[in-house]
């Protein structure tokens, strides 16, 4: 963030919400890939129903939950009153229910472990990042 100052205003740039969410996406995309990279070597199954998820299959369903969470975080900057606590509570909630399949499907215990860990990776990378972007208030 840079700050200019003037003998009559002071203005604040920041980078816009995409680049928030954007670059969050990328790291949260990387770090729930090597989450599963790593829990594959140690040996826990990635298959859930029988069928197995590939590493890059984590890197897909962060850049979707990313794109969806952008999008509401632009709606919610635009007609939410408080941008800000509400994208925050909304994508807390989002991510809480995005677990429950993981509870809820037939799989090992260190895969639902690996999964849970997957999705609270990308949640604690990205839901501060692109909240950070948003107005307090309107």
């Amino acid at each position: 963030m840079t700050i200019t100052t003037s003998a009559t205003r002071t203005s604040t740039t920041a980078r816009p919400v995409w680049w928030a969410a954007a670059t969050s996406g990328v790291v949260a995309a990387a770090a729930t890939a090597t989450v599963a990279a790593l829990g594959d070597l140690a040996g826990i199954s990635l298959d859930v129903d029988g069928e197995p998820i590939p590493v890059a299959g984590f890197v897909t369903m962060t850049i979707a939950a990313v794109l969806a969470g952008y999008v509401l975080a632009i709606a919610l900057n635009r007609w939410a009153s408080r941008p800000r606590r509400t994208f925050t509570v909304a994508a807390v909630a989002l991510t809480a229910a995005s677990i429950v399949p993981d509870l809820t499907f037939p799989m090992d215990v260190g895969t639902r472990v690996l999964l849970i860990a997957a999705h609270l990776v990308a949640a604690v990378i990205v839901i501060p990042a692109v909240a950070a972007r948003l107005r307090e208030a309107r």
